[in-house]
């Protein structure tokens, strides 16, 4: 809600029988009803100059004023007990291999503490007690993200030098990040470079888009790993490296060129694979951070680590060949 208060809103007669929260709700745009709710609560909407309930069902003729946005105690991340796969760690870093389905940390919009739980800040709380505040307190420790259905490893600081030291690398471009895709279709090329600029899809806003304008820059490198023609038709296992870390880079970058990540449906992967022996299907993008390269911040030691497919993964490539 970025507008200037107090805003007055006349009930009329076709608002009748509406609830309070819900005529607030249509009104105010881009705010969810749990959100009005609270400023109900906090005595920032009256009715005719009076406090009310959410609940309140309008008559007609009424008028709503309302005197400022919902004021909400920003969430903590908590520890929780959760199993991780640490690849290496010392007193300066961790390198974790993070599962699928797996998010990396509460989103910055979450307005309750049940979608600040499962996340990997959580269990990386649990297991190292104390991380890096750089990220803030939703986001200790992160020093870069995996989307949720994209498996393999990130670098985790554990203090705040750390933290900015391998923040820079990342920014200077000098980390780098191996990624395995399979993809739809046969790449023609061996190797190539996309270089789409990224933005926000101003109508789906979950997803990001190469088409709208105003982007920010994005470069993709890949290679191809293995063509498959399969009974379920042509896929291309790739091995990409990226120059920049925007969301969905990859997946969108994939999409762009025809060939969408095998899972990824929300960019244009068939939710099944079909052959004549009946169809398959994987449950999470077949998109995996398989190697990180970066120089330790406090000795400056190059460090490079590697974690092959997750046995999700292997087992789809079985079911391919079996065909």
């Amino acid at each position: 809600m970025n507008q200037a208060f107090p805003v007055l809103y006349p009930v009329t007669i076709d608002d009748a029988g509406m609830r309070l929260d819900q005529f607030l709700v249509g009104k105010i745009g881009d705010v969810s009803r749990a959100r009005v709710q609270q400023m109900i609560e906090q005595g920032l909407v009256l009715v005719d100059g009076a406090e009310t309930k959410a609940s309140l069902r309008l008559r007609g003729g009424e008028e709503v004023r309302v005197d400022g946005s919902a004021k909400v105690e920003p969430l903590r991340a908590m520890p929780e007990e959760i199993p991780l796969d640490i690849v290496f760690e010392d007193a300066d870093l961790a390198i974790v291999n993070k599962p699928a389905g797996m998010m990396v940390h509460a989103g910055a919009g979450a307005t309750d503490d049940a979608r600040n739980r499962g996340t990997l800040v959580n269990a990386l709380l649990y297991r190292f007690n104390q991380l890096s505040g750089v990220g803030g307190e939703l986001r200790p420790g992160i020093v870069h993200r995996l989307d949720k259905e994209t498996s393999g490893l990130l670098v985790v600081a554990k203090n705040d030098e750390a933290h900015r030291k391998l923040a820079a690398q990342f920014a200077r471009r000098e980390a780098n990040k191996t990624y395995v895709a399979l993809v739809h279709g046969s790449v023609k090329a061996d190797h190539g470079t996309i270089r789409s600029s990224i933005s926000r899809d101003s109508i789906r806003r979950v997803r990001m888009t190469t088409r709208g304008s105003g982007g920010r820059e994005a470069v993709t490198h890949y290679v191809v790993k293995k063509r498959l023609n399969s009974p379920f038709g042509k896929l291309t296992l790739l091995d990409l490296k990226i120059d920049t870390g925007r969301t969905h880079q990859i997946r969108v970058h994939l999409s762009s060129i025809g060939h969408p990540v095998v899972g990824d449906a929300l960019y244009g992967a068939p939710r099944e694979l079909k052959s004549l022996r009946g169809p398959i299907s994987l449950h999470r993008n077949f998109l995996h951070a398989a190697a990180l390269e970066l120089r330790h911040p406090r000795t400056g030691e190059a460090l490079s680590f590697a974690k092959g497919l997750p046995e999700e993964l292997e087992e789809f490539l079985r079911k391919l060949d079996a065909g």
